[in-house]
């Protein structure tokens, strides 16, 4: 194998290996988005089930657990 067919050889499997990184990446970025909208929409109807007095239970648990370790 000559230093050409050798160059030639590395030259085509640095391109395909930029390619494959390059395909790679860009669907990871699709199923990043994709999953951060579906992660959104559902963080949409959460919210809407958690009511004014859960939210007041929450806090209170957490200020008594909190005013427990502190002594």
């Amino acid at each position: 194998m000559t230093i050409a067919e050798m160059l030639q050889q590395s030259a085509i499997l640095t391109v395909l290996g930029m390619v494959i990184v390059f395909a790679f990446l860009w669907l990871m970025i699709i199923c990043v988005n994709l999953v951060g909208k579906l992660v959104h929409s559902l963080g949409k109807n959460a919210n809407r089930a958690v009511t004014p007095e859960i939210t007041a239970a929450i806090t209170a648990a957490v200020t008594e657990y909190r005013k427990n370790e502190q002594d």
